[in-house]
């Protein structure tokens, strides 16, 4: 089929397949003159173009890191805080416990002298109570030891001197006899 073709274009005859030289030359021409105004225009456009794409991109990708970093750099401040708030709480967990235990200590002790000094009193009342019988009886047993004694000896114990003598020897008689038995 080549040698048809070349038959044709031999014989003088425009060849329907290859172009004439004149129509390739101002083709090509033409397509120098396209690529060039493409690469003088178009394709610096493309450049810038592409140059800001790849700027945008790479700023974004530094932005999102710094924002990464930033995030990360918050998170490791609020871990810390948190762990402060904590270590706080528990201070202040521990200090309480502390202060409640010294406030029942101090309650307990007051208490105890409340309870140390209601024994006391009571103890003084006892004892005031048992002095002022000791001495009701004393007075009585007095009484009816010299009313006794008047009967007994026969005389008189009307003389107060002699009474008191009287009733104090034989209670300190008494108690003499009643010390002993008591230790």
């Amino acid at each position: 089929m080549l040698n048809q073709l070349t038959l044709l274009a031999a014989e003088g005859e425009p060849s329907p397949v290859l172009p004439h030289t004149s129509e390739i030359i101002l083709g090509l021409v033409a397509f120098l003159l396209l690529l060039g105004i493409l690469w003088k225009f178009v394709v610096p456009r493309f450049e810038k173009l592409y140059q800001e794409r790849t700027e945008t991109i790479e700023g974004g990708i530094q932005k999102a890191e710094r924002m990464q970093a930033q995030a990360e750099e918050n998170l490791q401040k609020y871990k810390d805080l948190l762990a402060d708030a904590n270590a706080a709480a528990a201070r202040i967990r521990d200090d309480a416990r502390i202060e409640a235990e010294q406030i029942r200590e101090e309650l307990r002790v007051q208490a105890q002298e409340e309870a140390a000094r209601i024994v006391a009193q009571g103890r003084n009342q006892l004892e005031a109570q048992r002095a002022q019988i000791v001495a009701e009886l004393r007075a009585d047993l007095g009484r009816t030891a010299v009313e006794l004694a008047s009967k007994i000896v026969g005389e008189s114990l009307d003389d107060e001197a002699r009474r008191r003598g009287t009733v104090d020897r034989f209670l300190e008689e008494l108690d003499s006899v009643s010390a002993p038995a008591k230790k």
